[in-house]
């Protein structure tokens, strides 16, 4: 391939001869040698054209590949020349740079999408009226394909609120919110993020009740402990005094009611301390089918029912305190409607859509629970029985929590009640 100097030249020194010897022979009316030299020179104007053409060529070869993306291209000199080669590996090295930047800011890009989407705390971009433009794993499996930032967490950003709480189902969240804004390109963008705390405060209530038991039951103990101890020693000595059979007959019946009381109140507090006692379950696997035939075994009436959704059914769980948990809220089912004419109590086991966790429903036809009743019945010591401790449904809960699973209420009064227990299989 020739140089672009010497074919430029060549060229240019053609035309000027060309022209030249036209007007020369012009001059002298040498028609035929007149004519060659103009179509010469025409020739010449024409292989000139080309020759610029080749340069546009290269250029707009480099064009199209920076326009397709295709950056792997080389941009090829058109002549053999040093100036033209260096302007050709300048625009390879362009070329390079590009794709070498565009090549880094792709896998800085994939790399924040896929620690974005494997992160816990819900992420959601929306512009100033609240559309959203992008939300991660997290956000959408916690408040779906919404293409608008949903109302009550617009407010709450909006009243400058750090914690809201949703109704959901299965389980209602109370939710971490922080909000910054930032301006692209002109536009300002909202950058949300969403922390569930819901078992964080559930596990920090269940602390606390936990802590408060302990002291209770440490001051109660250790001042009811001498009490008996000394009602005792009183009881032995009293027989031994030389009173009239009057006041013994009455110092002795005192102390033993104080030894009495003091025995039903020990026994009290012993049932309380069960709150705090509470060990760390030991999973193993359980089997739903044979699980529900021990319980049935266990239950003894003809009216309650067990049912699974699918044959060879499991999850890894402490059997022995679920056992509890389940055979507390079955007995608090049957006593609901042992006034029915036809009680139901049925149990059913179905695994959740995504197969990682197990959910189960404990359900009867009873009179339900009350509104302002079903929001304490978990708390600890509140109960509506006239006899009841308080404590079942509270140790319920705080065996599925030390689970990692979820357990809630639904109830209609006069219609029944059904408690749903979510626990993961693994």
């Amino acid at each position: 391939m020739k140089t672009f100097s010497y074919c430029l030249v060549t060229h240019i020194a053609g035309i000027v001869l060309c022209t030249a010897g036209g007007v020369y022979s012009a001059q002298h009316q040498l028609l035929f040698c007149t004519i060659l030299c103009v179509l010469a020179c025409i020739g010449l104007a024409c292989s000139l054209y080309r020759i610029h053409t080749r340069q546009i060529r290269m250029l707009q070869r480099t064009v199209d590949c920076l326009k397709r993306k295709d950056l792997n291209s080389i941009v090829c000199p058109a002549f053999k020349d040093r100036n033209i080669a260096r302007l050709a590996s300048d625009l390879t090295d362009v070329v390079r740079e590009l794709r070498t930047g565009i090549v880094n800011e792709e896998a800085k890009y994939q790399y924040y999408v896929n620690l974005l989407e494997r992160v816990d705390t819900a992420v959601v971009v929306c512009d100033r009226e609240g559309r959203t433009e992008w939300m991660n794993r997290a956000a959408t499996e916690l408040l779906g394909d919404t293409p608008v930032l949903p109302d009550d967490i617009a407010q709450a950003i909006s009243g400058g609120k750090q914690v809201i709480h949703r109704d959901g189902n299965p389980v209602g969240k109370d939710l971490a919110l922080s909000a910054s804004r930032l301006v692209i390109k002109g536009k300002e963008r909202r950058i949300i993020c969403l922390n569930n705390i819901h078992s964080a405060l559930e596990k920090t209530e269940m602390e606390a009740w936990q802590k408060l038991i302990r002291v209770l039951t440490h001051e109660i103990m250790n001042s009811i402990t001498p009490i008996i101890s000394l009602s005792d020693t009183l009881c032995e000595r009293s027989r031994e005094l030389s009173h009239d059979e009057h006041t013994q007959a009455a110092i002795s019946q005192g102390l033993s009611i104080i030894h009495r009381r003091c025995k039903g109140l020990m026994e009290f507090v012993e049932n309380y301390r069960k709150l705090t006692r509470i060990a760390a379950p030991v999973k193993t696997k359980i089997g739903v089918d044979a699980f529900f035939r021990d319980l049935k075994g266990l239950s003894a009436q003809p009216f309650i029912t067990f049912r699974t959704a699918a044959e060879g059914m499991y999850w890894h769980a402490d059997r022995a305190q679920m056992e509890q948990v389940f055979l507390n809220i079955i007995k608090n089912a049957t006593e609901a409607c042992k006034e029915k004419e036809n009680p139901q109590v049925e149990a059913e086991a179905q695994y959740t859509p995504d197969g990682k966790s197990i959910r189960f429903t404990i359900s009867d036809n009873g009179e339900g629970i009350l509104p302002e009743v079903k929001e304490r019945i978990f708390v600890p010591f509140f109960t509506t029985k006239p006899n009841g401790s308080g404590i079942g449904l509270s140790l319920c809960k705080q065996i599925i929590t030390l689970h990692e699973g979820h357990i809630y209420v639904e109830s209609e009064t006069g219609k029944g009640t059904r408690f749903t227990i979510l626990l993961k299989k693994e």
